[in-house]
């Protein structure tokens, strides 16, 4: 048994927990390999099988509460540090919250298997008002079935997880600086790549200010509520003369967005991503003149800007067609 093996079959469930717990609190160090590496020392009987499990789970369930705790005594604010320290300005709050608000907790259980999603879920859950006991019931079984399936694979693939730990001690250092570099290239990708979407957003977005101008001069633009429909129905308030349109409904109800005037969209997500996103699909679909306002309703009504009131009925029939759209 090499050296490398040694250490793994000596710390390897201490440093699984560690490495799983950093994993969940959203820091860009991945917990699959390290899962399927210690479910292949299972398999070669250097790591008991029950350790693993009981300590990747509890890891993973540390982590997540965090962020329920966070979520629960910060409210929306926690999502505003998720959307600025996240590296996939793509995928971050607004599809989470979508499919929280169509399944509720029961998206706890697959929430660490979709990129982007094991992080935002938990707070999200926290923000909901759901109790701490329900909160553990329906993320205790997802953090047991994330660790059990990669453990359950690195143990079927243990002669090649055992050959790779032998190439690893072979090769010593430098293969670990080639590992460690290569982690290092992906984050700077990311990174880069989350500094640019900024970058366009910034240059592209209106403030609530120029919008509120244009509307007092009498150039309002056509303006679009992007929100999930249960925020819609939450809230009840929108900007005068705003329109709702889902973003599930996006590709069926584009052609009613004008073509000859500009176009203001806003959403509730942090950094108005979505808005964001939509506006580039706009783009790309021949709407030229479209802007995401920057900080969404939340800016505009900070600013004291005026808002209407939703009728009920507009909400109602906004949200089953959204429904109805899903479905088909």
């Amino acid at each position: 048994m090499s050296e490398l093996e040694l250490l793994l079959g000596t710390h390897g469930v201490w440093l699984l927990a560690l490495v799983v717990a950093v994993d969940q609190l959203g820091i860009p160090i991945p917990a699959p390999p390290a899962l399927v590496v210690a479910g292949g020392l299972v398999g070669t009987g250097d790591l008991p099988g029950m350790g693993v499990v009981l300590a990747g789970t509890a890891a993973a369930l540390l982590g997540s509460l965090v962020w329920f705790m966070l979520g629960r005594r910060l409210g929306a604010g926690i999502l505003g540090l998720l959307c600025r320290i996240s590296l996939e300005p793509d995928s971050c709050v607004r599809s989470t919250r979508a499919r929280f608000e169509r399944r509720g907790p029961k998206t706890l259980l697959f929430a660490r298997f979709v990129p982007g999603m094991q992080t935002v879920a938990p707070p999200l859950s926290g923000m909901s008002g759901m109790t701490m006991a329900r909160f553990l019931a329906w993320d205790g079984p997802g953090a047991l079935l994330w660790v059990v399936g990669y453990v359950v694979l690195g143990a079927l693939l243990h002669e090649q997880v055992d050959l790779f730990l032998e190439l690893l001690a072979s090769f010593g250092a430098w293969l670990g600086v080639v590992l460690v570099g290569g982690l290092g290239l992906w984050i700077l990708g990311k990174v880069v790549q989350r500094q640019r979407f900024l970058r366009s957003l910034r240059m592209a977005r209106i403030s609530p200010e120029q919008l509120r101008e244009q509307i007092e001069q009498g150039e309002a633009p056509a303006i679009f509520d992007l929100r999930l429909p249960a925020e819609v129905e939450r809230e009840g308030l929108t900007i005068p003369g705003a329109h709702w349109i889902g973003l599930d409904q996006l590709d069926v109800r584009h052609p009613e967005i004008p073509r000859d005037r500009e176009i203001v969209l806003f959403c509730s997500c942090p950094n108005e991503a979505s808005a964001a996103q939509v506006a580039f699909q706009l783009k790309r679909r021949g709407v030229e003149r479209v802007r995401p306002l920057a900080g969404g309703l939340t800016a505009w009504r900070e600013a004291g800007h005026p808002v209407e009131t939703l009728a009920r009925e507009s909400i109602a029939s906004a949200a089953a067609d959204a429904s109805a759209t899903r479905g088909t």
